[in-house]
């Protein structure tokens, strides 16, 4: 899928809809035929549904190959580790490999999240400070984030999580004028510096931030924007580790435009049939990209898109919000967590006989309540939570707020194991 001189995304971003539509069939012929030949997952997946590559003519074509999803791909990796046969180049070759909660094996790609760069005017980065707190440990945020930063001109500081009073320390010293990560741990950042004296607005030099990665954002912004002065580049980006950019907004804030190097769909998650504009369904996406060649991934993400130009000049389609998941996974704090990563590190502690997770979002943060019955009543209870602390952490890569012991039967038999009582 190399040696043709191709429009540059934000080229095709502002085409006419009907010629960047003829574009991405072209390309997505030429992918599916790369796809089918060099992975033995995607050969195997359309010979099962009895679908020839020469059958994929436009993006209408792809309702005829079943969605695939993360449990999907958690069994493949499995029976064919460590990539489930979806690899198309010798892992020789990859500059880096992730592993994110599943465990999922992830090869860095081509195409990552170097399509953000359409939400940042030319020449804005050149010379610029900027806080990228996008984890670097074991998953591609921090990494793919830097990468585009540094590739449009920004010297990053790899600050990752945590720290929190560190970080306030580097964004006053170093004069730090843009900020990546999720807008939640922004918030306490700005929390931090104000409990240590500062005047956030006067004292620092944050001008922009790009934010993401969690369901209800956009109170925090309009906080940062109207109270702090920081401007909230794009509004919103959408990107998963196994898929990296899906939609990027844009500094009209109206929504998030579909990457324009990947067919992004929204179906109706039951039958795969895509549904209209202004529909509620699971958002799908085929990614060009010849290292790690996903088709119709499902990222089990709920929303509805709109088809109107956007005052930003763009003509893509726009993703309105995240409006939930249809699957059992929920994001929190910017990570997956799924029932089978829970299930794993619970299952190491015969004493507990239930649990559930509850997941809130008081003031703007994404919280996690584990609420636990015990089989054994006389366990050492504050060795099990922190024990279990840590265990959870390493199983899920993110770590749960408290640990309440409930009685007996206070957790329904058919009750979900998380349970997503945010509010937005």
């Amino acid at each position: 899928m190399e040696g043709k001189e191709m429009p540059s995304p934000d080229q095709l971003a502002r085409m006419p809809i009907a010629e960047r539509q003829r574009y991405l069939d072209d390309q997505l012929r030429e992918f599916v035929a790369y796809a089918y030949k060099n992975a033995p997952a995607v050969k195997e997946r359309f010979d099962k549904a009895g679908v020839k590559p020469e059958d994929i003519k436009t993006a209408d074509d792809l309702e005829r190959i079943p969605i695939q999803r993360k449990d999907d791909l958690i069994e493949l990796q499995k029976t064919n580790p460590p990539f489930g046969g979806y690899l198309a180049i010798p892992i020789g070759e990859l500059p880096h490999v992730y592993q994110s909660p599943g465990p999922i094996y992830d090869p860095e790609r081509k195409r990552g999240f170097g399509s953000f760069a359409a939400g940042f005017p030319k020449d804005f980065l050149k010379g610029q400070i900027v806080m990228n707190t996008w984890s670097y440990h074991m998953v591609p945020a921090g990494l793919g984030v830097d990468n585009l930063l540094r590739s449009l001109g920004a010297t990053v500081v790899p600050a990752g999580t945590g720290n929190t009073e560190l970080q306030v320390q580097v964004m006053k010293d170093l004069k730090v004028a843009g900020f990546c990560g999720t807008p939640s741990f922004l918030k306490t950042i700005i929390d931090r510096a104000e409990s240590m004296g500062y005047d956030f607005k006067k004292d620092f030099n944050l001008k922009w931030a790009m934010v993401g990665g969690e369901m209800g954002g956009d109170p925090l912004r309009k906080l940062f924007q109207e109270k702090y002065g920081i401007f909230c580049m794009g509004g919103d980006n959408y990107a998963t580790a196994d898929l990296g950019g899906i939609a990027t907004g844009c500094e009209k804030q109206a929504g998030m435009h579909f990457v324009t190097n990947a067919i992004v769909e929204l179906v109706d998650p039951n039958t795969g049939k895509r549904v209209g504009p202004g529909e509620v369904g699971e958002v799908v996406v085929t990614p060009f990209d010849d290292v790690y060649p996903l088709i119709r991934f499902g990222t089990g993400d709920l929303s509805s898109y709109v088809t109107e130009p956007c005052e930003c000049g763009r003509t893509t389609y726009r993703i309105t919000k995240i409006l939930g998941r249809s699957g059992d996974a929920v994001r929190v704090r910017g990570m997956f967590v799924h029932p089978k990563q829970s299930d794993e590190a619970i299952a190491k502690y015969p004493a507990i006989s239930t649990y559930q997770l509850v997941v809130t979002r008081p003031e703007h943060r994404d919280e996690m309540t584990l609420n636990v019955e015990l089989a054994d009543e006389k366990v050492d209870k504050e060795k099990l939570k922190k024990e279990l602390d840590k265990d959870f952490r390493d199983s899920c890569k993110v770590r749960f707020d408290r640990m309440e012991f409930v009685p007996k039967g206070t957790i329904p038999a058919d009750a979900k194991k998380i349970a997503d009582q945010r509010k937005y």
